[in-house]
């Protein structure tokens, strides 16, 4: 069985580990010397007690206003924390959680359920002192039971990422009228208080009588910011802001949620959305087509500057977004072909004449970081922390690991350029695939190579369709289907695809989540993150080396190790990212000075009633 081979190849490989001096232990530093405001990764947090709000923020932002927003696809239920259904967009906004992340820091929290948290100097458990004033909507006070409750149903009931991120919680108990704590059975992961204090707390008393496991479209209850206020299934979804919130004077909510309302409308087509919005039917947009930024604003609302246009460069983690291989898929198992449709995409040719050569190329799962792995084995420093991982792990993955540096293929760009080509023929044949017919087929059963590309926006058909001409080429047979997001939820739910572009999101502090995206426990769970199906103990041991780390040095060492294993294993065909935020808005905003590190906070925007009157006078005398 899959569990027996992966607890022997532990055993064995904790025991080098432990040779090299790197495998899991526990730890001595870390802890809250008593009841604190925050706490960090590694380090200290950077905001002190007594801070009043975050440095990205304007504390007197004014309130009011207005904003309706664009979201593609028609929502058909309002429980966010279950595998079934489409989520409502924004629906997170009625919650809260025990901590807040900062923008600004690689990964600290600060209390915001909490008054104050508490941790050990190992880490082996997190203790939370809940606000005594935090109210559920109903008036009703935010209780231990509540937190309990919650945990207890996500783990149980909730998506299957719940319970690969709580997995090392031991136990959870109530210590006090409003103490919660909770212990670990894994005393070497320092992350643990900080995903605890990431917890959304759910209201037990509404749950109680209901069916947590179903969809629903009741209009759910929340202790947040915002509330619904009015539902249209199939059209929009309406969040308006809660006038007595009972945390509006917490520093970690000074200067955000300044709207008195957000709408959300429904789009099934992601072009008649920004067209809505070049119309004024909505407020603000994210761009993430080159060519839309390329050449779609060029509008007299654009020109008049009615329509602002920004790039806001950042330096978050871009993570990794690919096309991506199903690995459960028996076609699909072996990585010599894997490798050759990678060499089949022209990568070049797409960014010059699709994107207008706006992107870079991503050449890591943790592209855009320091996190990144780069460069060959053979230059990395004898005595660093990367190197000893990878030399104990010889002959247990891809020997490329030890002679090259992992680049994507590259051509001329010309979208003639057939030494790539070439190549992928090569393994293919080597792995058994051989063209017959001018069609490439499996040389023991004749069975024709067949790979279908599963994709929800038509948007991705544009650079998808010459990757398909390009597989032809090589004789494989390949299609595109491009179905509506409930349809491939269910499709993803259910592993039914060959190929599907899909990315994974990566934080400075990468930590539990990354056995929810490559770990082996994962690769069955319906709804998993874990897209191409991997079950690869190496990189399960590499995931807990990750977890374990023990300051942030070690952590990029070992995060790099890791994107070294995992981008020779040939389980995506990378794509691109872009270090800027691409903002559209029509001009009736007001935003801080102050750009966090990670970018864009809209949380933090508020209507300007200057020019929000200005505006209207505006758009009167442009029509």
């Amino acid at each position: 069985m899959l569990t027996t081979r992966i607890a022997a190849f532990a055993a064995a490989s904790l025991a080098a580990l432990l040779t090299a001096g790197l495998a899991p232990k526990a730890l001595a530093a870390g802890g809250t010397n008593g009841p604190a405001h925050g706490i960090a990764m590694h380090g200290a947090p950077k905001y002190a007690k007594d801070y009043k709000n975050y440095d990205y923020v304007n504390a007197s932002a004014p309130k009011g206003g207005k904003v309706v927003l664009g979201s593609i696809s028609a929502y058909d239920t309002l429980n966010a924390f279950i595998v079934k259904g489409v989520k409502a967009a924004g629906i997170g906004s009625i919650y809260e959680s025990l901590m807040v992340s900062s923008l600004d820091e690689a990964f600290s929290e600060y209390c915001h359920l909490c008054e104050t948290v508490e941790v050990p100097d190992d880490r082996s458990w997190v203790e939370f002192t809940l606000r005594r004033d935090a109210r559920w909507h109903d008036g009703k006070p935010l209780t231990v039971d509540d937190v309990i409750w919650t945990f207890e149903t996500l783990r149980e009931k909730g998506t299957p990422g719940f319970r690969a991120y709580y997995k090392s919680v031991a136990k959870v108990e109530k210590t006090g009228a409003n103490k919660v704590k909770f212990s670990f059975e894994d005393k070497t992961n320092l992350e643990l208080p900080l995903i605890m204090g990431q917890l959304t707390v759910l209201p037990r008393h509404y749950w109680e009588a209901r069916d947590f496991t179903a969809s629903t479209m009741d209009p759910p209850l929340g202790s947040g910011p915002y509330k619904i206020k009015e539902l249209d299934p199939g059209r929009s979804i309406t969040y308006e802001r809660v006038k007595d919130y009972w945390g509006a004077k917490l520093p970690t909510s000074v200067g955000f949620n300044n709207f008195d309302a957000i709408r959300y409308d429904t789009y099934r087509d992601a072009t008649v959305m920004l067209e809505a919005f070049k119309g004024g039917n909505l407020d603000y947009r994210g761009e993430n087509v080159a060519r839309n930024w390329a050449t779609a604003y060029d509008t007299p609302a654009v020109r008049a500057g009615l329509i602002q246009k920004d790039e806001i460069k950042h330096s978050r983690t871009q993570g990794m977004q690919a096309f991506v291989f199903n690995t459960r898929k028996a076609k699909l198992q072996d990585p010599r072909l894997r490798e050759a449709v990678n060499n089949a995409f022209d990568y070049e040719w797409t960014n010059a004449n699709i994107f207008f050569g706006a992107y870079t190329r991503s050449p890591s799962y943790w592209s855009n970081s320091a996190l990144a792995s780069f460069g060959k084995f053979d230059d990395l420093p004898q005595d660093s922390e990367e190197r000893k991982i990878l030399e104990g792990l010889r002959g247990k993955i891809p020997a490329e690991v030890f002679t090259k540096a992992y680049l994507p293929p590259k051509t001329d760009g010309s979208g003639n350029d057939r030494n790539n080509l070439r190549s992928a023929g090569e393994l293919l044949d080597a792995a058994g695939w051989v063209v017959r017919d001018g069609k490439r087929v499996n040389s023991r059963s004749g069975q024709p190579l067949e790979i279908e590309f599963l994709l929800y926006d038509a948007t991705q058909e544009r650079y998808t369709l010459p990757f398909v001409q390009r597989l032809e080429r090589l004789g494989i047979v390949a299609s595109v289907r491009t179905v509506d997001v409930p349809q491939y939820q269910r499709r993803m739910d259910e592993f039914d695809f060959d190929i599907t572009t899909t990315g994974w999101g990566q934080s400075e502090s990468p930590g539990n989540e990354q056995r929810g995206f490559w770990g082996s426990a994962s690769a069955a769970e319906k709804g998993s993150s874990n897209t191409a199906g991997i079950k690869d103990p190496v990189i399960d041991e590499l995931i807990e080396l990750v977890i374990s780390a023990p300051d942030r040095k070690s952590l990029v060492e070992r995060t790099r190790a890791l994107d070294r294993v995992l981008l020779w294993g040939h389980y995506v065909v990378p794509q691109w990212h872009l270090a800027t935020d691409r903002l559209a808005y029509w001009d009736h905003f007001g935003r801080p000075e102050v750009i966090p590190s990670r970018g864009t906070a809209f949380g933090t925007w508020w209507v300007d009633p200057a020019k929000d009157a200005s505006l209207a006078a505006r758009r009167a005398a442009l029509r």
